[in-house]
């Protein structure tokens, strides 16, 4: 069976698509920043015969030539992703970027088959107003617009790794998830897992602010993955992942409470009240750069291209929080 090269194997989207490799039959070298990192994948995963796990940074050349040599393919999940805001833009673009490339640089030298980039809907559905419009495959974010710096960080790494592939010839497929929810399984979680967590810990008990988004299932992400990896039609091509339209946070705390019967809240914060908030704490800045805005979109593409299917939102929102309430 084939190996594959994994990039962020101790993320929420790496793990579970370690997982979805190993079921399937494949040789899994997944790397990690760190020694503590691999004993949490461990901790998650046991000790599979089929999965070795390497150390590699993205901020570095050293252990790429040697993790990428003997693969078939590479799945590049690993993606730096702030805490804070950064104190420049480039602290993120820089990282995002050159990471991207480093990771491409090491498969074309190994002489891999394909390579999956995980990008983001970041790099889709940005610099532009939502209005009616339709987000598929064919837009792009802007990166002169007046957008976050890690939305900027996606559209041009992914931008990157596009040229790359053009100058080279290496083969090239693309998935843009949305917001990734799902079943936790260690503590590296999505930043997405945020809001449902906030629902139910009272983060948002004086108010939730008027956020819209998408969902996608972790399962079904890492399925994609797996489909762009080896579908001849995915072959230069890149895939939104998303179960579905957007929704908003208050949809979220609906479900909670008609599935879960969680207490969660019902109120939603005014988004003048917060855009005003936001001028004395930054912190709250993304937020309110966001609040009230509705992206459609179709991800009807992989559906068609692949015969991806993902399970419905109400699901994914009940195992995440239900996963959620387990880690407790």
């Amino acid at each position: 069976m084939s190996t594959v090269l994994l990039t962020g194997g101790s993320g929420f989207l790496g793990l579970h698509t370690t997982i979805q490799l190993l079921e399937r039959g494949y040789d899994v070298r997944a790397t990690v920043r760190s020694a503590k990192r691999a004993e949490r994948v461990r901790a998650t995963l046991g000790d599979p015969a089929r999965l070795q796990l390497v150390i590699a940074d993205l901020l570095s050349d050293d252990g790429w030539a040697e993790a990428a040599a003997g693969a078939d393919y590479v799945l590049h999940t690993a993606s730096p992703f702030p805490a804070g805001a950064p104190d420049h833009e480039d602290d993120l673009i820089v990282p995002a970027r050159d990471g991207t490339l480093r990771v491409l640089r090491a498969a074309l030298d190994a002489g891999v088959r394909r390579v999956v980039v995980t990008s983001s809907f970041a790099a889709v559905g940005y610099g532009r107003e939502p209005g009616d419009h339709v987000f598929t495959e064919a837009d792009w974010t802007d990166p002169t617009a007046d957008i976050g710096a890690y939305i900027k960080s996606k559209a041009i790494a992914e931008r990157a790794a596009w040229d790359f592939a053009r100058e080279t010839g290496l083969e090239l497929a693309v998935v843009n998830p949305v917001g990734i929810f799902g079943p936790v399984l260690g503590s590296d979680r999505s930043a997405s897992i945020g809001m449902v967590s906030g629902l139910l810990d009272g983060t948002f008990a004086s108010g939730m602010p008027r956020l819209a988004f998408s969902v996608v299932d972790v399962r079904d992400a890492a399925d994609l993955h797996l489909r762009a990896m080896t579908d001849p039609a995915a072959a230069g091509e890149r895939f939104i992942a998303a179960s579905g339209d957007g929704v908003w946070l208050a949809d979220l705390a609906r479900i909670l409470r008609e599935r879960l019967g969680a207490d969660v809240p019902t109120a939603e914060i005014p988004d003048d009240v917060l855009r005003e908030a936001a001028k004395t704490n930054p912190a709250l800045d993304s937020i309110a750069r966001e609040v009230g805005n509705f992206r459609h979109l179709s991800a009807e593409k992989a559906r068609r291209v692949l015969g991806w299917a993902p399970r419905p939102l109400e699901e994914t929102v009940v195992d995440t929080a239900e996963s959620l309430n387990r880690s407790t």
